[in-house]
């Protein structure tokens, strides 16, 4: 009897659950853009959706302007999309001469509180072979470059940084994966709108790296107020295979 009663629940059970799934809506999934080059291609990080309703993102490279990125690949794009699909590109990294405007902006953008876009690209700049660039574009398209990295003694302000938040004290906090005051280790930055990079934490400070090396992703604002985020290696936990990182906190430095 009890084998005939665990047989009836479960035939109830795969009654309901098909029940349940035929009476699911159908799901449509629709392509809105397909890259071709020219408007970009290998788009890494996530997009954001203005004030006005648009999506705004960038692509790794692609774009009008090539002659610095080598291979023909183009040195990446800013783009709108509308809900609809139609997309406009604002502009293509490149443009200037050396790259001095950046090139290969790999994570998104965040719009700030004045209505701009903000976001970093990981090569190109001003200083020594490019090392990356902080950007602040207009919805627009009128791209302004606010900081080089490599632009202290040593490259102790970072390198290859990625990506911003802003935070509830109106600045831009960010991690770069290289460089910084103890070698190739990464950095945590802020930067107030009008350009000014402050370095907070350099990796590797710890004897052994116990505090983590390479972060390779941005921070988050918790309501605590501190920033938190991931390193790539380092870590007091090693093994001959090598160290398997950190999770850190970084208190909000006023502006």
């Amino acid at each position: 009897m009890k084998r005939i009663v665990n047989a009836l629940g479960k035939l109830n059970c795969f009654v309901l659950c098909a029940t349940t799934a035929i009476a699911l809506p159908a799901q449509t999934f629709t392509t809105l853009h397909s890259f071709e080059g020219a408007d970009g291609q290998l788009p890494l990080g996530a997009l954001v959706q203005g004030t006005d309703g648009n999506f705004y993102g960038t692509t790794s490279e692609g774009g009008f302007n090539n002659s610095y990125c080598g291979a023909g690949a183009g040195c990446g794009t800013v783009f709108k999309i509308t809900p609809s699909g139609t997309l406009t590109t604002l502009y293509s990294f490149g443009a200037q001469s050396g790259c001095t405007d950046g090139s290969a902006p790999y994570s998104g953008l965040v719009q700030a509180t004045d209505g701009n876009f903000y976001g970093t690209t990981e090569f190109g700049g001003a200083n020594c072979s490019g090392y990356g660039t902080v950007f602040k574009i207009t919805p627009s398209g009128t791209l302004t470059t606010l900081h080089s990295f490599c632009a202290q003694d040593d490259c102790s302000d970072g390198s290859g940084p990625n990506g911003l938040i802003q935070a509830t004290d109106g600045n831009f906090y960010g991690t770069t994966q290289y460089l910084g005051a103890n070698g190739n280790y990464g950095t945590v930055f802020k930067m107030t709108p009008s350009g000014m990079l402050t370095t907070l934490y350099s990796f590797c400070t710890q004897s052994g790296c116990t505090d983590g090396v390479r972060p390779a992703a941005g921070l988050v604002q918790a309501s605590n107020g501190d920033f938190y985020g991931t390193t790539t290696g380092g870590g007091a936990n090693c093994n001959p295979s090598g160290c398997d990182g950190t999770v850190f906190k970084s208190p909000q430095v006023a502006r």
